[in-house]
């Protein structure tokens, strides 16, 4: 298995760093993209170093926030055979609320009626090598960073969310940004991964805050119990927050646009 991160908040200074995720992942079977990031950034990121994306034939939406499925509409207009996974909630209005400022971050609601979107509703097994599930364990950590967060004027229950389990020699879990909480992921994939990538959103992205060091900590504690996981954080991590854990588990490592993973 090969991973590229096509976009991500940092840049190994090759690729555009962009506030979002894409990782392009190659199988035995599949040409995958996990997640798009906020725009075109990523047309051009793969352009610059010779990813095709017309030949992408899975995309897999993690959830309904702009900055992971922002370009599904220009993407769907380049590549007509891919077909894109997503859970229909993630087409809900969702929203970031700061003081009396709310903005929409949803995702471009016409996606949806393209005959390429496969809208779920739970989890679903694609193929012997892909399985999507989402996650059934409560959120331990509570992160303050969620609390921005809204679908509709509810707070969201990031329902909308969703991870993929890529099965093979060593299994390869991607999670996003992990709103639900990376532990509760965990207790609910199907098969214990060698690998686990993805944000932690530990970080908001609006104030630019960092939670608070004590839900840090319980975070590097829950983390204990999966020292034989390699994890390749990013995005809504954040730099404090990965020095602050990385420094504390040697298996915490961070990917960032243009770095490449061989599994």
């Amino acid at each position: 298995m090969k991973i590229t991160a096509l976009v991500e908040n940092t840049s190994d200074g090759v690729l555009k760093a962009k506030h979002g995720l894409s990782l392009y992942i190659e199988t035995a079977g599949h040409k995958i993209l996990f997640d798009l990031g906020p725009d075109k950034t990523v047309f051009a990121n793969a352009e610059r170093i010779g990813v095709d994306l017309k030949a992408v034939d899975t995309v897999i939406i993690s959830h309904g926030h702009f900055d992971h499925g922002g370009p599904l509409k220009d993407f769907l207009a380049i590549n007509t055979k891919a077909k894109v996974y997503i859970q229909r909630t993630a087409y809900e209005p969702h929203y970031s609320k700061a003081g009396l400022l709310k903005i929409n971050i949803g995702i471009d609601k016409s996606t949806a009626g393209n005959p390429n979107v496969v809208l779920l509703d739970g989890d679903y097994k694609i193929d012997d090598e892909l399985s999507l599930f989402v996650s059934k364990a409560e959120d331990k950590l509570k992160s303050d960073a969620n609390k921005a967060l809204f679908k509709a004027d509810s707070p969201d229950d990031f329902r909308h969310e969703q991870n993929l389990l890529i099965h093979g020699e060593k299994d390869v879990l991607f999670t996003g940004c992990a709103h639900s909480g990376v532990v509760s992921i965990l207790e609910s994939v199907p098969a214990r991964p060698a690998y686990c990538i993805g944000g932690f959103h530990v970080y908001n992205p609006v104030n630019r805050k960092t939670v608070p060091v004590n839900q840090l900590e319980f975070l590097s504690q829950s983390l204990n119990d999966y020292s034989d996981i390699i994890f390749y954080t990013c995005h809504c991590t954040g730099k404090k927050a990965f020095d602050y854990l990385s420094g504390r588990h040697k298996n915490i490592r961070y990917i960032s646009a243009g770095n490449v993973l061989e599994i």
